[in-house]
């Protein structure tokens, strides 16, 4: 059970990597009066949803002995 937590949890990270990564790409950036202002037009939710899948993976891996 232990090293099913951990897989979890890689995936969970591997996933918050690159949705983290596509979020920024999905960004727009423009100047209004000297200064740059970015705005995203990705979707959070994947991210959130990687972040919880890694929790729960290390929480699967602590509690279990």
């Amino acid at each position: 059970m232990k090293l099913l937590g951990y897989i979890i949890s890689v995936g969970g990270l591997i996933a918050l990597i690159y949705t983290g990564i596509t979020y920024i790409n999905n960004s727009e950036s423009f100047g209004v009066f000297g200064l740059d202002i970015a705005v995203s037009k990705g979707d959070p939710v994947p991210m959130i949803i990687s972040l919880v899948v890694l929790i729960i993976g290390l929480l699967i891996a602590r509690i279990t002995k």
